[in-house]
């Protein structure tokens, strides 16, 4: 990769999901950046499906790409054949593994099933994969807590989500509002239930030092992505400013990649940060609500600094 940037997984399973997939494959080709596409389990079901997530292969053909498959489908049935599936699919470099319990608990239909089968499941089917699995969260951010157990049974690779951007639990309310879902009274009690992910990403680095951790969650350009590596992300990724873009067109996609290159070379420049490994030891100032957040859960800055410096 040739800049620190990934666009998380978000599109997919219809034809127009599949035409932004090319757009931004095109692009990301182009600038040497990665992608991830959205939930496959729609072209696992539907076969005529399939090409709307192939597409970003084939447009893509040197780019890393990750494929994405929801916890619970493996509480519902899902085994190696079907991460498998996924991963083939789109010839993918790794397999993110979403985990969405707030918005499963608030969806009308709903099955909010976490218990601890899915770690133990997801353990066996990776022993069968040859690509790297990424635990990743869907807008409500990591905690130590689940990193912790994550990364102490095998796993390396984690994308922390984390609250301020997409809300799906906001989805979930407004798609209960349309249903008169008995649910969406309480959703608006939990729009802001979460991990920021400032602190996710601070969480995750606590909790398991040499794992590779994506920042994203509210990262809107390139100077949130600065941040997110300085805070102990190894890159940044996000999904509604490259949507954004995507829909307006793959010259429009281009121009945003380069604005956000530029402002992580403005970050590093300002900050005396020659590569991204000083960038992620380059001094940091924390106040405020983060500050605040970090004392809570008993992280010094000394220990946050130590693992910083630790960093390769």
């Amino acid at each position: 990769m040739s800049a620190p940037i990934i666009v998380t997984g978000m599109t997919g399973g219809t034809p127009e999901l599949g035409r932004l997939n090319q757009v931004i494959a095109e692009a990301v080709e182009e600038f040497g950046l990665g992608m991830g596409v959205g939930s496959q389990r729609i072209a696992i079901e539907k076969q005529e499906t399939r090409e709307t997530f192939s597409i970003a292969r084939k447009s893509a053909p040197n780019a890393p790409i990750i494929a994405n498959i929801g916890a619970p489908q493996l509480m519902k049935g899902y085994g190696v054949k079907e991460v498998m599936d996924a991963i083939n699919m789109i010839e993918a470099d790794a397999i993110a593994i979403h985990l969405n319990p707030a918005q499963e608990v608030f969806q009308p239909e709903g099955e909010p099933d976490y218990s601890m089968d899915i770690l133990y499941k997801l353990k066996d089917i990776s022993r069968s994969l040859d690509v790297p699995v990424i635990i990743k969260e869907t807008g409500s951010g990591l905690s130590m807590e689940v990193v912790s157990l994550f990364y102490s049974n095998g796993f390396k690779y984690f994308d922390v989500s984390g609250q301020g951007g997409t809300s799906w639990i906001s989805v979930e309310m407004f798609r209960g509002e349309r249903k008169n879902n008995w649910k969406t009274e309480s959703a608006k009690l939990f729009l802001d239930w979460g991990n920021p992910t400032a602190a996710s990403i601070i969480e995750a680095r606590i909790s398991a030092t040499d794992a590779f951790i994506i920042g994203s969650g509210g990262i809107r350009n390139g100077l949130d992505i600065a941040k997110a590596i300085a805070l102990g992300a190894d890159i940044g990724g996000f999904a509604l400013p490259a949507l954004k873009a995507a829909i307006s067109g793959k010259e429009a996609l281009r121009e945003f990649f380069r604005k956000t290159i530029f402002e992580i070379k403005a970050a590093m420049f300002l900050s005396g940060s020659k590569s991204l490994n000083d960038l992620a030891k380059a001094p940091l100032v924390i106040t405020g609500t983060l500050r605040e957040w970090l004392e809570s859960r008993g992280i010094s800055l000394s220990t946050l600094e130590s693992v910083r410096k630790r960093r390769t």
